[in-house]
């Protein structure tokens, strides 16, 4: 366990800061299979998990989306076959906030686990 994902993610305002290019750098050290990529001028993390089939990919998203409600920080999230596509980013602030990289580790203990 990292120690990212042991991290609480805090209650998110809509003036909350969003994290500094330093801030990311060091972030994305923790979850390096993410990516940083801008959708719509809005930074995002993204990754693909890779399945042998629809039915795992499906218990995956599901287990995704389990996490996203307990914490109430939804991602998007893209079901395939034998693939799903997870974006994390803080809708209140149109950016990234430490609690992504919480939750991009978060995700990444699921499929590992």
């Amino acid at each position: 366990m990292t120690a990212l994902e042991q991290q609480q993610c805090e209650a998110c305002r809509a003036d909350a800061p969003t994290v500094n290019a330093d801030e990311q750098k060091a972030l994305l050290k923790e979850v390096p299979d993410w990516e940083l990529v801008d959708v719509e001028g809005v930074p995002q993390l993204r990754r693909e998990f890779r399945f042998k089939n629809f039915v795992q990919a499906q218990a995956f998203t599901n287990k995704v989306a389990d996490l996203a409600e307990e914490e109430g920080h939804h991602p998007a999230l893209l079901l395939e076959f034998g693939k799903v596509t997870v974006r994390w980013w803080t809708h209140k602030i149109g950016g990234l906030h430490r609690n992504d990289f919480i939750m991009a580790a978060r995700t990444d203990r699921l499929f590992e686990g």
